[in-house]
This record gives C-alpha cells, structure tokens and sequence, in this order.
C-alpha cells in the first residue's frame, strides 16, 4: 500500500484511521461482528437490481388473470356448445310448402300416425307421400296457389323433398318404434308440435339429453294411450306420477338404467 494512505478494513472497506480499528470501534458500540461482516459482504458482492419491486405484483396478477381467463374461455365453449346456434334448438325450418302442426295437428286433430306411418313399427318415423296429402286436397284447397308443389308432384311422380328438421349424427342409433312402444310419447322429444305453424326443434338433441330420459325412464315413460296425447305432461313430477311411472318400467319390460346408458345401446 502506497504511503501516506490510511489503511482500510478488510471487512468493511472502511478506512482505518491511526489509533482506531473499524470493526472493533463499532463493536465496540453495541452492534454484532455477523452483522458487520454481512454488511461488508453486501458491499462488496452487491448487484443491481433488474426489475422493480411492481413487477413483483404484476407477476401475480397475470398469473391469477391467466387462470380467470381460461375459466372464461371454458365456460364460453360450453355455453356455444349448448346454444342453438350449434344445436339447432328454436330454430323454425321452412319447408318447400307452407305446411303447419298447428292447423292440421291442433286445428283439424288429424293424428300423428296418418303421415308417420311407421313410427310404431320401423326405426323411422317416415314421410307422408304426395297420395296422402291430395287425398285431402283433392277437395279440400284443390285450387290453392300454395298447394301447387303438392299438385306438380303428385303429377310428375317426383316426391316432396322436405326439410329435416330433426336430424341426429350418423354415429347416434335412434328407433322410433322402440321408444313409442316402450311409453315415450311423441311431444316428449318433439315438444308441442301441434302449437307449430313451423316446425323447430324443441330439445337440444345432444347426448346428455339423452342420457337424463336414459338414466330415469320412469320419469318420462306414460300410458300406452297417451303416447300421441300432446296435452299429456312432458314429466313426471311428483311422487305419485313417478311411482306410476315405476310400474310402466314393469309392465313395458324397460331395461335397467346400466343398459340403457351403456356405450353400445346407440353407437352400434
């Protein structure tokens, strides 16, 4: 060390002046070696600091707003998923002819199996042919301009190609027969289609409706003569209408829940 300079201590860094020593003098007032040696070494190992102490709560908020917006996200899927802009629930399909539920089903009483006339015996419930309609409207309207479609098709041979408007995926197994004969009654699926002057879909259709009939049949399940009975109730409720309801399971010989949700019972 140069003379003339005072000497500094290898603790602190602080200078020594003649008759005094850094480390004891402070220790000497009261404080730890530890704390000075630490003091030191901070000194003499200290870094700068990067980031701002802010940053700190921006981390966590970004954290907490990550997990709040992938909830968001989810929850917005399953909604769009539900909606009917996927489903196609409410949505009124026109069809090539202006033909109402309302006034032949509600109006006229004209019941269901007339034009479906194989929902009791074929997994389709089928589509009345031009010959159905015009043995009404032969007489009935025989010179309505709205009825010309069913006139031109009934002269050509060539069939009304109608709009479905329940229309489940390929890879879903659906018998009518099967439900109809087994208690389900047609406005359980279909809503109150004699209320429709356009046909829509009443329910969504997806699996998870399905499986709330599938898993509780006795609380959908009426008597064989209300099946086409629209006025009928969507469900039963109460204690004395599901108890009804347990005893059609015996009388229609229903299979038990764990078959009726099983994988294979529609995805064959």
């Amino acid at each position: 060390m140069p003379s003339g300079v005072p000497p500094e201590c290898v603790v602190c860094r602080e200078i020594v002046f003649v008759g005094t020593t850094c480390c004891s003098a402070v220790a000497a007032r009261g404080f730890r070696i530890l704390e000075i040696r630490s003091q030191g070494l901070a000194k003499l190992g200290a870094m700068p600091q990067i980031f701002r102490h802010s940053t700190n709560a921006l981390a966590k908020v970004s954290i907490f707003g990550a997990i709040f917006i992938l909830l968001a996200a989810l929850w917005a899927a399953a909604e769009l998923h539900r909606s009917s802009w996927n489903t196609g629930q409410w949505v009124e399909r026109q069809q090539p002819i202006q033909f109402s539920h309302k006034h032949h089903t509600g109006d006229d009483g004209i019941d269901c199996r007339y034009c479906h006339t194989s929902v009791e015996t074929a997994a389709s419930a089928g589509m009345p042919s031009t010959e159905t309609c015009m043995n009404c409207h032969k007489q009935i309207w025989a010179d309505s301009p709205y009825l010309e479609p069913v006139r031109a098709s009934f002269r050509t041979g060539k069939p009304i190609e109608w709009i479905r408007v329940h229309d489940l995926p390929d890879y879903s197994y659906f018998n009518h027969s099967i439900h109809v004969n087994k208690g389900v009654g047609c406005s359980t699926c279909h809503g109150r289609i004699d209320q429709m002057p356009i046909a829509f879909q009443a329910s969504t259709l997806q699996m998870e409706w399905c499986l709330g009939c599938h898993r509780n049949p006795e609380k959908f399940v009426r008597p064989a003569d209300r099946i086409f009975d629209m006025e009928w109730r969507p469900e039963n409720r109460t204690s004395e209408h599901v108890a009804e309801g347990r005893s059609l399971l015996s009388k229609y010989q229903i299979q038990k829940s764990e078959v009726l949700t099983s994988c294979s019972t529609c995805h064959r």
